[in-house]
């Protein structure tokens, strides 16, 4: 990095007034890292001089100035954490005048071993990356910092200026996490013989009001406290994307270090042995209170509680791991290669006792097949082992086909083992294939969703369990795709409707569906009414009217539904794909994807695209008749992000009708707007609660004449 030298002033102007080292420094890192600017020549710009210790000789360096007060001590919280246990054992060390701690997240367990060994030190917690001159926001640690509390970076240093941007580069709100910006002297003019990278990181500056002021963009996640400090959230490029979720490990690392147990923690997301990316965290416990000996099952038992209350649920990880200490790089950051994989003892497991009986024993197979794990006991929780609403669907389609009278609200209701056991009864007459069961009672017609676009119908649970309604509610899964023939979408309407009847033989049919799978609801509709049946409600949950043509090739849809969503592929082999799948075949594109290491251990990704592209080749090939049904279109307020074409849409696609008042009349849609964007409207439960009470009263006003008082599925 070439750095102004103007930045290089203001900041040791700026620390030789803030830190007065007027006598020593001890300078225990490499010269090569950043902050070493500040120990190093801080204290000479002061008058004093600095101390050079060797690689493994911290300890000493410090215990050298024994009688010889230190006046700052610069070090990251990870090496300070482990030279303050050494320190602790060996019983002395030189009193320290400042601690300025930086390079990465600092937990209140650090500072907490710092103050029981140099009480009257004054701790600064700095945060600066190299581009800008290493330090642009300090925070002194007051004396009284809550145990529980993740120490914030503060405030901007002198003339330096921080913002908290979106993805569209204006200000966040108030407490929400936004991308940190920084302005001011400070920045450096930019990578040296790397315009490319300049450019994308040194930007224009446009709320200094100055010609010309630049800002620096460092890829990290903070949010303003209620006190007006910043606390930082880790990376951007640490986010993952798990089941559809954007998520930022760092905010889930913050809130673990909340616990009175955690000393430290890492989050990150690990593939299991299907492929499937799982978030998992890395805690190091404290030693207080008789911590150390507990169980590692029985912390994280503990810690999944705990974060299930601050965070939603697809945050909240499927394992974790204790640690004696994170293990870190040659530099004092995280060595994430270095991170062991989860055993059972990870997961939130309870002491182990052998299944009982048939139904038990069916179950924990199918749970520990789709979880991963060795083997599951009668007390283990579906939901603690790592179990989610997706695999709950999955659990429930091996049930049924083995027999079981189950619904999705009893996996809910019920997740451990031999509570859900009791609930089940072993009878195959009571399945009817290609229908989930969600709730099987209520005096009302039942209604009937469908799954996404992806073929997904795994939303119905979490959203179903959130409404006030008084009728049955049933899953409609793809039927099987014959890769032989082409099958139109009113051939899958017929087969789906021929299950919808064996559940209810009459009308009149409610229907609801999210996403543009729905619109094989409408298709399903149009085969009732043909039937000469009636259809008396349609929900689509911000479903886009597609457009009336194939304008995508089986290639192009794999990209954008397989692909553009991969959380383990950067921007960068996104446009590789991109660029070859014009003239590739699907399997091609595989082939492609393979090379440059974007599906490894997914070898289910390709036959999805297979499923997917006929789908939605039927869907965007379907001439839509206008049919005599009302609709309740819920909309999203908000727009989605992507960094891709999306799947073709008619041109009124984003309209609060999305376009639907074209085929049905704008008289005969009600739309109804819904907080969030197209996942976030389903994802955060907050806008998941409003979609939910908003649906329901729809449905409670929609007519209520059940036509079988006997329903039961077949």
């Amino acid at each position: 990095v070439m750095v102004e030298h103007r930045g290089m002033t203001n900041y040791l102007s700026w620390a030789r007034e803030s830190y007065a080292p007027t006598s020593s420094s001890v300078v225990s890192s490499s010269l090569a890292f950043d902050a070493t600017v500040n120990s190093l020549f801080a204290p000479l710009v002061s008058g004093g001089h600095a101390l050079l210790t060797k690689e493994g000789d911290e300890v000493e360096g410090i215990r050298s100035r024994v009688g010889t007060p230190c006046g700052l001590v610069n070090v990251t919280p990870s090496h300070l954490d482990v030279l303050g246990q050494q320190l602790q054992l060996a019983g002395d060390a030189s009193q320290v005048e400042v601690l300025v701690i930086g390079g990465e997240a600092l937990s209140s367990s650090t500072v907490e071993l710092w103050r029981q060994i140099q009480p009257a030190a004054r701790m600064v917690n700095e945060y600066g990356p190299t581009e800008a001159v290493v330090g642009c926001a300090f925070h002194d640690i007051p004396a009284d910092l809550s145990a529980s509390t993740n120490v914030p970076i503060g405030r901007p240093i002198a003339n330096t200026r921080i913002y908290l941007l979106d993805g569209h580069g204006q200000p966040v709100p108030f407490g929400a996490v936004g991308e940190l910006y920084i302005g001011g002297a400070g920045v450096a003019r930019g990578y040296l013989n790397r315009p490319d990278l300049t450019a994308e990181r040194f930007l224009a500056d446009p709320f200094s009001g100055k010609a010309g002021a630049r800002m620096y963009r460092s890829g990290d996640l903070a949010r303003y406290l209620p006190d007006g400090n910043l606390e930082f959230l880790g990376r951007n490029d640490d986010q993952v994307k798990i089941r559809g979720f954007r998520i930022e490990p760092g905010e889930i690392a913050a809130r673990l270090l909340e616990h009175e147990l955690v000393g430290d923690a890492a989050v990150v997301a690990h593939a299991d042995a299907a492929g499937d990316k799982r978030l998992v965290a890395y805690v190091v416990a404290k030693t207080t209170d008789g911590s150390a000996e507990a169980d590692g099952a029985g912390l994280a038992a503990s810690l999944r509680a705990h974060l299930g209350g601050l965070l939603p649920d697809y945050m909240v990880p499927s394992a974790f791991v204790r640690l004696d200490a994170l293990p870190l790089t040659v530099n004092g950051k995280l060595d994430r290669k270095a991170l062991p994989v989860p055993d059972d003892d990870a997961y939130a497991r309870r002491a182990y006792e052998a299944p009982q009986g048939e139904i038990e024993t069916l179950l924990a197979g199918i749970w520990a097949e789709l979880l991963g794990v060795e083997r599951v006991g009668r007390h283990d929780n579906f939901f603690e082992l790592g179990g989610h609403s997706l695999l709950a669907v999955r659990v429930l389609a091996q049930a049924l086909a083995l027999g079981m009278k189950v619904s999705a609200s009893n996996i809910f209701d019920a997740p451990i083992l031999k509570d859900l056991a009791p609930k089940i009864e072993l009878d195959s007459s009571h399945y009817t294939p290609g229908v989930l069961p969600v709730r099987t009672i209520g005096s009302q017609a039942p209604v009937f969703f469908v799954p996404t676009g992806y073929g997904d119908c795994s939303y119905v649970f979490r959203l179903v369990r959130e409404m006030d309604i008084d009728c049955p509610v049933y899953a409609l899964p793809w039927p099987p795709f014959e890769e032989a023939r082409r099958a139109s979408l009113e051939d899958i309407a017929t087969k789906v409707a021929h299950a919808v009847r064996k559940v209810q033989p009459r009308g009149p049919y409610r229907f609801a569906g999210y996403s543009s799978g729905a619109v094989l609801a409408y298709a399903l509709a149009e085969r009732l009414l043909y039937l000469e049946e009636t259809v008396s409600f349609m929900a689509f949950i911000d479903v886009p009217i597609p457009a009336m043509s194939p304008a995508m090739t089986d290639t192009e849809i794999a990209l954008q539904m397989i692909f553009e969503p991969l959380e383990s592929l950067g921007d960068e082999a996104f446009e590789v794909l991109r660029q070859s799948a014009g003239q590739s075949s699907v399997e091609q594109l595989f082939d492609k994807a393979r090379q440059i290491g974007a599906v490894v251990g997914r070898p289910d990704l390709y036959y999805d695209a297979l499923r997917y592209a006929q789908f939605h080749q039927a869907v965007h090939s379907y001439e839509m008749p206008s049919l005599p049904v009302s609709v309740h279109q819920f909309y999203a307020l908000e727009h989605s992000p992507s960094r891709g074409a999306r799947l073709p849409a008619g041109p009124d696609a984003n309209s609060p009708m999305r376009g639907w008042d074209r085929i049905l009349g704008a008289e005969f849609i009600q739309a109804v707007p819904v907080p969030g964007d197209h996942v976030t409207m389903m994802a955060v439960p907050e806008n998941r609660r409003v979609l939910a009470r908003q649906l329901s009263a729809a449905l409670n006003n929609s007519p209520t004449t059940h036509p079988n008082r006997n329903l039961d599925v077949k």
